[in-house]
Protein backbone atom coordinates (compact mmCIF):
# COMPACT_ATOMS: atom_id res chain seq x y z
CA UNK A 1 0.00 0.00 0.00
CA UNK A 2 1.13 3.54 -0.86
CA UNK A 3 1.72 6.02 1.76
CA UNK A 4 -0.89 9.03 2.40
CA UNK A 5 0.63 11.74 0.89
CA UNK A 6 2.18 14.15 3.52
CA UNK A 7 4.40 17.34 4.10
CA UNK A 8 7.31 17.26 6.61
CA UNK A 9 8.48 20.66 7.36
CA UNK A 10 11.70 20.58 7.83
CA UNK A 11 14.94 17.92 9.29
CA UNK A 12 13.26 17.95 13.38
CA UNK A 13 9.99 16.45 11.98
CA UNK A 14 11.42 13.54 10.16
CA UNK A 15 10.49 10.19 12.04
CA UNK A 16 11.71 6.64 12.12
CA UNK A 17 9.03 5.67 9.58
CA UNK A 18 10.09 8.01 7.35
CA UNK A 19 13.68 6.79 6.63
CA UNK A 20 14.24 4.46 3.77
CA UNK A 21 12.94 6.29 0.41
CA UNK A 22 13.87 7.32 -3.11
CA UNK A 23 14.40 10.59 -3.36
CA UNK A 24 15.11 13.63 -5.79
CA UNK A 25 15.89 17.36 -4.65
CA UNK A 26 15.29 21.06 -6.28
CA UNK A 27 13.48 24.15 -6.29
CA UNK A 28 10.83 22.49 -8.56
CA UNK A 29 9.06 26.28 -9.69
CA UNK A 30 6.50 25.90 -11.81
CA UNK A 31 6.61 21.85 -11.82
CA UNK A 32 7.16 21.93 -15.26
CA UNK A 33 7.92 19.08 -18.01
CA UNK A 34 10.86 18.95 -17.19
CA UNK A 35 10.51 18.31 -13.39
CA UNK A 36 7.62 15.93 -14.24
CA UNK A 37 9.97 14.08 -15.89
CA UNK A 38 12.18 13.88 -13.10
CA UNK A 39 9.31 12.69 -11.02
CA UNK A 40 8.17 10.32 -13.02
CA UNK A 41 12.09 8.85 -13.40
CA UNK A 42 11.68 8.69 -9.17
CA UNK A 43 8.39 7.41 -9.01
CA UNK A 44 9.53 4.59 -11.40
CA UNK A 45 12.38 3.73 -9.14
CA UNK A 46 10.39 3.82 -5.99
CA UNK A 47 7.77 1.49 -7.41
CA UNK A 48 10.93 -0.96 -8.74
CA UNK A 49 12.04 -0.72 -5.04
CA UNK A 50 9.08 -0.68 -2.60
CA UNK A 51 9.67 2.82 -1.60
CA UNK A 52 8.41 5.80 -0.98
CA UNK A 53 9.02 8.41 -3.27
CA UNK A 54 10.16 11.92 -1.86
CA UNK A 55 10.90 15.45 -2.90
CA UNK A 56 13.17 17.74 -0.89
CA UNK A 57 12.38 21.53 -1.48
CA UNK A 58 13.47 24.80 0.31
CA UNK A 59 11.71 27.66 1.50
CA UNK A 60 12.63 30.29 0.84
CA UNK A 61 13.93 29.25 -2.38
CA UNK A 62 18.04 29.81 -2.02
CA UNK A 63 17.87 32.33 -5.02
CA UNK A 64 15.44 34.23 -3.04
CA UNK A 65 17.78 33.49 0.09
CA UNK A 66 20.48 35.22 -1.71
CA UNK A 67 18.88 37.84 -3.71
CA UNK A 68 15.66 39.14 -1.50
CA UNK A 69 13.44 41.52 -3.69
CA UNK A 70 16.27 41.13 -6.78
CA UNK A 71 15.42 36.83 -7.10
CA UNK A 72 13.42 36.26 -10.19
CA UNK A 73 9.44 35.84 -9.71
CA UNK A 74 8.58 32.57 -8.42
CA UNK A 75 5.99 31.06 -11.21
CA UNK A 76 4.05 29.76 -8.24
CA UNK A 77 3.27 29.97 -4.08
CA UNK A 78 4.33 27.27 -1.95
CA UNK A 79 0.82 25.58 -1.75
CA UNK A 80 0.15 25.11 -5.16
CA UNK A 81 4.14 23.33 -5.87
CA UNK A 82 3.74 21.10 -2.92
CA UNK A 83 0.16 20.06 -4.65
CA UNK A 84 1.27 20.03 -7.71
CA UNK A 85 4.30 17.62 -6.57
CA UNK A 86 1.62 15.26 -4.75
CA UNK A 87 -0.95 15.44 -8.21
CA UNK A 88 2.66 14.52 -10.13
CA UNK A 89 2.45 11.50 -7.68
CA UNK A 90 4.98 12.23 -5.11
CA UNK A 91 4.33 10.36 -1.86
CA UNK A 92 6.42 12.87 0.52
CA UNK A 93 7.47 16.23 0.30
CA UNK A 94 10.39 17.58 2.47
CA UNK A 95 10.83 20.83 3.04
CA UNK A 96 13.63 22.53 4.32
CA UNK A 97 14.29 25.80 5.71
CA UNK A 98 17.04 27.55 3.73
CA UNK A 99 19.09 29.97 6.36
CA UNK A 100 22.58 30.67 7.03
CA UNK A 101 22.89 26.59 9.28
CA UNK A 102 21.71 25.40 5.66
CA UNK A 103 23.65 27.21 3.34
CA UNK A 104 26.75 26.83 5.03
CA UNK A 105 26.73 23.13 5.25
CA UNK A 106 29.55 21.35 2.50
CA UNK A 107 28.50 19.16 0.06
CA UNK A 108 29.77 16.32 2.31
CA UNK A 109 27.46 17.71 5.49
CA UNK A 110 24.68 18.03 3.39
CA UNK A 111 24.53 14.57 1.62
CA UNK A 112 25.54 13.01 5.47
CA UNK A 113 22.62 15.01 7.54
CA UNK A 114 20.14 15.07 5.46
CA UNK A 115 20.42 12.50 2.96
CA UNK A 116 21.45 9.45 4.85
CA UNK A 117 20.87 10.25 8.59
CA UNK A 118 17.84 12.37 7.75
CA UNK A 119 15.98 10.59 5.13
CA UNK A 120 17.68 7.02 5.03
CA UNK A 121 18.01 7.33 1.21
CA UNK A 122 18.46 4.50 -1.18
CA UNK A 123 18.12 6.09 -3.88
CA UNK A 124 18.48 9.75 -5.54
CA UNK A 125 17.21 10.91 -8.88
CA UNK A 126 18.48 14.23 -9.71
CA UNK A 127 18.71 16.77 -12.63
CA UNK A 128 21.50 16.93 -15.01
CA UNK A 129 21.98 20.57 -13.19
CA UNK A 130 21.76 19.73 -9.87
CA UNK A 131 24.43 21.64 -7.11
CA UNK A 132 24.30 21.79 -3.59
CA UNK A 133 26.19 22.69 -0.78
CA UNK A 134 28.08 25.37 0.58
CA UNK A 135 29.32 27.60 -2.46
CA UNK A 136 27.22 24.91 -4.64
CA UNK A 137 30.58 22.39 -4.65
CA UNK A 138 28.45 19.39 -4.73
CA UNK A 139 27.98 17.65 -7.84
CA UNK A 140 26.60 14.56 -9.52
CA UNK A 141 30.33 12.99 -9.06
CA UNK A 142 30.37 13.34 -4.87
CA UNK A 143 26.77 12.24 -5.15
CA UNK A 144 27.87 8.86 -6.48
CA UNK A 145 31.05 8.63 -4.67
CA UNK A 146 29.25 9.13 -1.53
CA UNK A 147 26.61 6.90 -2.57
CA UNK A 148 28.66 4.26 -2.97
CA UNK A 149 30.03 3.97 0.31
CA UNK A 150 26.60 4.95 2.16
CA UNK A 151 24.67 2.04 0.34
CA UNK A 152 22.68 4.77 -2.02
CA UNK A 153 22.39 4.32 -5.92
CA UNK A 154 22.34 7.75 -8.02
CA UNK A 155 21.27 8.64 -11.41
CA UNK A 156 20.71 11.78 -13.31
CA UNK A 157 17.98 12.42 -16.17
CA UNK A 158 18.52 13.60 -19.86
CA UNK A 159 17.39 17.47 -20.65
CA UNK A 160 14.09 17.67 -21.57
CA UNK A 161 13.32 20.00 -24.58
CA UNK A 162 10.33 21.50 -26.15
CA UNK A 163 11.14 23.32 -29.35
CA UNK A 164 14.46 22.61 -29.64
CA UNK A 165 15.34 24.20 -26.54
CA UNK A 166 15.79 22.93 -23.00
CA UNK A 167 12.28 23.15 -20.48
CA UNK A 168 13.34 25.56 -17.67
CA UNK A 169 11.89 28.26 -14.89
CA UNK A 170 13.96 31.00 -16.44
CA UNK A 171 12.36 29.96 -20.07
CA UNK A 172 8.44 30.12 -18.36
CA UNK A 173 9.12 33.29 -16.93
CA UNK A 174 9.97 35.10 -20.29
CA UNK A 175 7.80 33.11 -22.19
CA UNK A 176 5.16 34.90 -19.58
CA UNK A 177 6.45 38.31 -19.59
CA UNK A 178 6.24 38.27 -23.46
CA UNK A 179 2.94 37.51 -23.01
CA UNK A 180 3.42 34.08 -24.92
CA UNK A 181 0.69 32.02 -23.00
CA UNK A 182 0.97 29.04 -26.06
CA UNK A 183 4.94 28.27 -25.45
CA UNK A 184 4.04 28.73 -21.27
CA UNK A 185 2.16 25.99 -21.68
CA UNK A 186 3.78 23.58 -24.14
CA UNK A 187 6.66 23.97 -21.47
CA UNK A 188 4.45 23.59 -18.34
CA UNK A 189 2.25 20.61 -20.08
CA UNK A 190 -0.94 22.70 -18.40
CA UNK A 191 -2.17 26.36 -18.95
CA UNK A 192 -0.30 28.82 -16.39
CA UNK A 193 -2.86 29.64 -13.82
CA UNK A 194 -2.22 31.43 -10.51
CA UNK A 195 -4.19 30.03 -7.47
CA UNK A 196 -4.62 31.57 -4.15
CA UNK A 197 -7.56 33.00 -1.36
CA UNK A 198 -9.90 35.76 -2.53
CA UNK A 199 -9.30 38.32 -0.15
CA UNK A 200 -11.42 41.62 1.08
CA UNK A 201 -10.05 44.49 0.05
CA UNK A 202 -11.17 47.99 -0.29
CA UNK A 203 -14.16 47.38 -2.47
CA UNK A 204 -12.91 49.80 -4.87
CA UNK A 205 -13.51 48.14 -8.10
CA UNK A 206 -17.62 48.64 -7.55
CA UNK A 207 -16.74 52.14 -7.31
CA UNK A 208 -15.31 52.07 -10.80
CA UNK A 209 -17.87 50.05 -12.20
CA UNK A 210 -15.59 46.70 -11.99
CA UNK A 211 -16.15 44.45 -8.88
CA UNK A 212 -13.10 42.24 -8.66
CA UNK A 213 -12.18 39.36 -6.68
CA UNK A 214 -8.72 40.06 -5.20
CA UNK A 215 -6.13 37.69 -4.72
CA UNK A 216 -3.17 38.05 -2.92
CA UNK A 217 -0.04 37.16 -4.47
CA UNK A 218 2.47 36.86 -0.93
CA UNK A 219 5.66 37.58 -3.21
CA UNK A 220 7.66 40.70 -3.73
CA UNK A 221 7.77 40.24 -7.61
CA UNK A 222 4.97 38.50 -10.25
CA UNK A 223 5.94 36.65 -13.32
CA UNK A 224 3.29 38.80 -14.86
CA UNK A 225 2.08 42.08 -14.57
CA UNK A 226 -0.76 43.77 -16.49
CA UNK A 227 -4.57 43.14 -17.59
CA UNK A 228 -4.78 40.03 -19.01
CA UNK A 229 -8.25 38.13 -20.67
CA UNK A 230 -8.63 35.42 -18.09
CA UNK A 231 -10.86 32.28 -17.31
CA UNK A 232 -11.22 31.62 -13.31
CA UNK A 233 -12.66 28.78 -11.53
CA UNK A 234 -13.04 27.77 -7.84
CA UNK A 235 -10.50 24.88 -6.81
CA UNK A 236 -13.52 22.96 -5.13
CA UNK A 237 -14.64 21.92 -8.77
CA UNK A 238 -18.03 23.55 -7.13
CA UNK A 239 -19.64 26.00 -9.56
CA UNK A 240 -18.98 29.75 -9.92
CA UNK A 241 -22.51 30.57 -11.02
CA UNK A 242 -25.35 27.86 -11.30
CA UNK A 243 -24.01 25.30 -13.75
CA UNK A 244 -21.11 27.09 -14.79
CA UNK A 245 -17.81 26.28 -13.50
CA UNK A 246 -15.80 28.33 -15.16
CA UNK A 247 -16.34 32.30 -15.99
CA UNK A 248 -14.85 34.39 -18.58
CA UNK A 249 -13.13 37.72 -17.04
CA UNK A 250 -10.30 40.29 -17.04
CA UNK A 251 -7.52 40.75 -14.54
CA UNK A 252 -4.64 43.02 -13.54
CA UNK A 253 -1.81 41.91 -12.18
CA UNK A 254 0.51 44.21 -10.50
CA UNK A 255 1.09 47.25 -8.10
CA UNK A 256 -2.10 49.68 -8.56
CA UNK A 257 0.15 52.72 -9.11
CA UNK A 258 -3.30 54.92 -9.42
CA UNK A 259 -4.04 54.13 -5.78
CA UNK A 260 -1.01 52.31 -3.96
CA UNK A 261 1.85 54.49 -2.72
CA UNK A 262 5.13 52.64 -2.74
CA UNK A 263 6.44 49.54 -1.48
CA UNK A 264 3.31 47.54 -2.41
CA UNK A 265 3.41 43.71 -3.24
CA UNK A 266 1.38 42.66 -6.38
CA UNK A 267 -1.82 41.62 -6.06
CA UNK A 268 -3.94 39.80 -8.70
CA UNK A 269 -7.39 41.29 -9.52
CA UNK A 270 -10.07 39.87 -11.67
CA UNK A 271 -13.90 40.90 -12.79
CA UNK A 272 -15.39 38.08 -14.21
CA UNK A 273 -17.95 38.54 -16.68
CA UNK A 274 -21.60 38.71 -15.42
CA UNK A 275 -20.96 37.30 -11.95
CA UNK A 276 -21.99 38.97 -8.61
CA UNK A 277 -22.01 36.49 -5.75
CA UNK A 278 -19.59 36.54 -3.03
CA UNK A 279 -16.10 35.09 -3.25
CA UNK A 280 -14.48 35.88 0.04
CA UNK A 281 -12.33 33.28 1.47
CA UNK A 282 -12.92 30.59 -1.58
CA UNK A 283 -9.77 29.66 -3.49
CA UNK A 284 -10.20 30.05 -6.76
CA UNK A 285 -7.64 29.34 -10.00
CA UNK A 286 -7.08 32.00 -12.54
CA UNK A 287 -6.10 30.30 -16.28
CA UNK A 288 -4.25 33.48 -17.96
CA UNK A 289 -4.87 33.70 -21.76
CA UNK A 290 -4.11 36.72 -23.72
CA UNK A 291 -2.26 39.97 -22.54
CA UNK A 292 -4.17 43.60 -23.27
CA UNK A 293 -1.82 46.09 -22.13
CA UNK A 294 0.68 46.91 -19.31
CA UNK A 295 -0.09 48.28 -16.46
CA UNK A 296 -0.16 52.22 -16.06
CA UNK A 297 -0.73 54.88 -13.25
CA UNK A 298 -3.41 57.34 -14.58
CA UNK A 299 -3.91 60.96 -12.68
CA UNK A 300 -7.04 60.02 -11.98
CA UNK A 301 -9.50 57.63 -10.42
CA UNK A 302 -12.28 59.07 -13.91
CA UNK A 303 -9.81 58.20 -16.29
CA UNK A 304 -8.82 54.73 -14.70
CA UNK A 305 -12.45 54.01 -14.88
CA UNK A 306 -12.61 54.77 -18.49
CA UNK A 307 -9.74 52.87 -19.02
CA UNK A 308 -11.02 49.82 -17.42
CA UNK A 309 -14.71 50.12 -18.95
CA UNK A 310 -12.28 49.86 -22.20
CA UNK A 311 -10.26 46.73 -21.03
CA UNK A 312 -13.57 45.24 -20.53
CA UNK A 313 -14.90 45.14 -23.83
CA UNK A 314 -11.83 44.50 -25.42
CA UNK A 315 -11.50 41.78 -22.82
CA UNK A 316 -15.14 40.70 -24.29
CA UNK A 317 -13.66 41.21 -27.94
CA UNK A 318 -11.17 38.74 -27.43
CA UNK A 319 -13.16 36.13 -25.89
CA UNK A 320 -15.80 36.46 -28.87
CA UNK A 321 -13.16 35.84 -31.14
CA UNK A 322 -11.75 33.00 -29.55
CA UNK A 323 -14.59 30.70 -27.98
Amino acid sequence: MAPERELIRGLHNLRPRHRGCAATIGSFDGVHLGHQAIIAQLNQRARESGLPSVAVIFEPQPHEYFSGERAPARLMRFKEKVLALFDAGVDRVLCLQFNEKLRNLSGEAFIQRILVDGLGIRHLVVGDDFRFGCDRSGDYKLLREAGADAGFSVEDTATVEVAGARVSSTRIREALEDGDFALAEALLGKPYRITGRVARGRALGRQLDAPTANVRLHRYRSPLVGVYTVKARRTDDRPLERERRELAGVANVGFRPTVEGEGAQPLLEVHLFDFDSDLYGREIAVEFCHKLRDEEKFASLELLKAQIAADIRDAKEWFANHP
